[in-house]
């Protein structure tokens, strides 16, 4: 198997770039701006005439009736009331647009995590080789909940206090420019100490999500393995590695949210400073005759307007570097190169036919035969598949400068049964991984030919609806029996799901569960014994129904009963394939037709059962027991 790496750091992303692409998928949703630019607006102007009719309320009706017994209050009422009118229509305005803004920020969130689900089945093995599940888990789960986070409640604040800063500066300029210089100052000394902080801010929480990932990725590892954990007695060494990666995660979070939490407070202080500043300067312009008491209210209630939407903008400045942050694993992910398919042969259903002079051709139908060949889409020619498979001088390396095989040459014909044999680690499995192409062999190193065809020119899904796999390590969905075993092939029938569980004598004991097959399994199968799920494993193969089989340790987890149970079944699933078997025990191996042995990637020795034993070679060895497997 390849090696499995940890996953460093990643190097950041432009974050211009980051937001760009948010946009982007937010662009999707461009009928919906005009009504929440129109909206954003309406709410925008509604503080900034609120504020402004604080002057003529002031200057115009409350100052001339200071003092006045049987005050007329009707010019006051009136203008108070356009003023609650105002507001009422803004808070209106403003529950729209926030409306249609968390539409379209789940929306976003449904694509982007779509974009990155279908991303990940369309790379290919060797990335999913080089990270552990955890790390892939917290893109779905703790970098989108941030993403959401930041749609829900950041994306829509930012962008109504976008427009309100825009309007109420405006009219800042409007009542007093010396004010608003004043203002434009002190801002840009916030925006300085702001970014300063933010630098530091965000490496802190880029190095949180990293160390999120690593957290979640060792817990589902130890909590898949826990009755590992539990058999050696390593719960005390697990916790010890737990809380290394825990002090990690703690001390990043610890730097991350210390700068957070210094941001809000560091703003509001200095905001309180800025309005005190503005203050005072009004009041000497007042003294000075420059100024109105009026104007001056009003400038000062448009600040308070202006300072609270930069305050909700700094207290969401942690949010959005969290989310940056998630943003640029997830789209890292989904800028990963898919696998690569260039082939131009694909498989389509065949049928055969004899002309007038007793010859057999091959035509293309377009039902379901059961007969297959391959489809050359450039020449249009067919060819039937047959099964042959042939490895000829392959070398192979998961890591360069590391060989995995080392000029390996198998001939498979059709029908034959070829067993590899071999210490863990020769480059067993590593041949099953290049025939179906979940790796491909370099340019200059050997090649693998199906019914003569090259494999990398075969379409991957063809290729890989020629064989049928059946793996060590077993896995069940969650879902009814009768589903898990028609995964192998979507159209069978309910009574070719049930043949092929005879063939792989499960039958039996699906019967006797709660609900047949249409009971549901949980947890992997984890209500069902390991020899079981293994059954359920090979009757997926055997409605899949390919001509050339991988059987990759298959029964290495039946017991000796079971095994006995099964052979006939096994028997009868590989009779008239190629088939591929890999095993350590080599009582199921001795019928096969060539056996393979392996040593450190190369192929030492071949030959029928008898043969290798007269020999007296390595298979001799490992067969009597002189040299163990390991």
């Amino acid at each position: 198997m390849p090696p499995v790496k940890m996953r460093g750091t990643q190097k950041p992303r432009n974050a211009a770039r980051t937001i760009l692409r948010l946009l982007s998928y937010m662009g999707k949703f461009r009928a919906l701006w005009p009504v929440v630019f129109v909206c954003v607006v309406v709410s925008a102007f509604s503080e900034v005439a609120g504020a402004y009719l604080l002057k003529p309320a002031i200057n115009d009706y409350i100052i001339p009736l200071v003092g006045k017994k049987g005050a007329d209050m009707a010019g006051l009422l009136r203008i108070v009331s356009v003023m609650a009118g105002i507001y009422v229509c803004g808070a209106l305005c403003s529950f729209l647009s926030a409306r249609i803004l968390l539409k379209i920020s789940t929306g976003t969130l449904l694509a982007v995590r779509r974009d990155l689900f279908c991303r990940l089945q369309e790379l290919p093995v060797r990335f999913h080789d080089s990270r552990t599940h955890g790390e892939t888990m917290s893109l779905f789960t703790n970098d989108t909940d941030t993403l959401r986070d930041m749609f829900s409640q950041t994306v829509p604040q930012l962008f109504t206090a976008l427009f309100q800063v825009s309007g109420i500066f405006v009219m800042m300029l409007v009542l007093s420019v010396p004010l608003a210089v004043l203002v434009v100052a002190t801002v840009a000394v916030i925006m300085l100490v702001v970014s300063r902080i933010g630098k530091r801010s965000a490496a802190a929480f880029r190095s949180q999500q990293a160390n999120i990932a690593k957290v979640n990725g060792f817990i589902e590892e130890l909590v898949e393995g826990q009755k590992v954990v539990t058999v050696f007695g390593r719960e005390k060494k697990s916790c010890e590695q737990f809380a290394g990666l825990n002090d990690m995660l703690c001390e990043s979070g610890t730097s991350a949210n210390t700068y957070a939490s210094i941001l809000g407070p560091l703003m509001n202080n200095m905001s309180h400073a800025q309005y005190a500043l503005c203050a005072i300067a009004g009041a000497f312009l007042v003294i000075l005759g420059r100024m109105d008491i009026g104007t001056v209210a009003s400038f000062l209630q448009s600040l308070r307007n202006f300072s609270r939407p930069l305050s909700q903008m700094s207290q969401q400045f942690n949010s959005i570097l969290n989310a940056l942050a998630g943003a640029e694993r997830i789209f890292a992910v989904i800028d990963e190169k898919a696998e690569v398919d260039d082939g131009d042969v694909s498989l389509v259903n065949a049928s055969e036919f004899m002309d007038s002079l007793g010859w057999t051709h091959v035509s293309e139908s377009f039902a379901r035969t059961g007969e297959w060949a391959w489809k050359d889409s450039g020449t249009g020619q067919l060819k039937r598949l047959r099964g042959d498979v042939s490895i000829g001088n392959v070398d192979f390396s998961y890591v360069e400068g590391t060989p995995v095989l080392r000029n390996v040459s198998i001939k498979a014909a059709a029908g034959q049964r070829i067993a590899l044999v071999g210490s863990t680690g020769s480059g067993k499995t590593t041949v099953a991984n290049l025939i179906a192409r979940f790796y491909d062999v370099g340019d200059g190193h050997g090649e693998i030919l199906f019914d003569g065809i090259p494999v990398k020119d075969i379409r991957k899904g063809s290729l890989r609806r020629a064989l049928g796999m059946v793996l060590q390590d077993t896995h069940l969905f969650t879902a009814s029996v009768r589903d898990n075993i028609r995964y192998g092939n979507l159209d069978a029938s309910d009574a070719q799901v049930e043949a092929a569980a005879k063939l792989a004598n499960a039958d039996s004991f699906i019967r006797k569960l709660s609900d047949g097959y249409d009971t549901v399994l949980t947890g992997g199968g984890s209500e069902i014994s390991q020899g079981q799920r293994q059954l359920l494993s090979i009757a997926r193969a055997a409605v899949a129904d390919p001509p050339v089989l991988i059987l990759d340790e298959a029964t290495s987890s039946i017991d000796t009963r079971t095994e006995r149970l099964i052979q006939q079944g096994m028997d009868r699933l590989m009779k008239g394939r190629t088939v591929f078997v890999i095993a350590h025990r080599l009582s199921t191996v001795r019928n096969a037709d060539v056996i393979v042995v392996f040593e450190r990637g190369a192929v030492i020795e071949s030959g029928t059962h008898e043969e290798l034993l007269a020999r007296r070679g390595r298979y001799w060895q490992l067969y009597t027991g002189a040299f163990v497997l390991s």
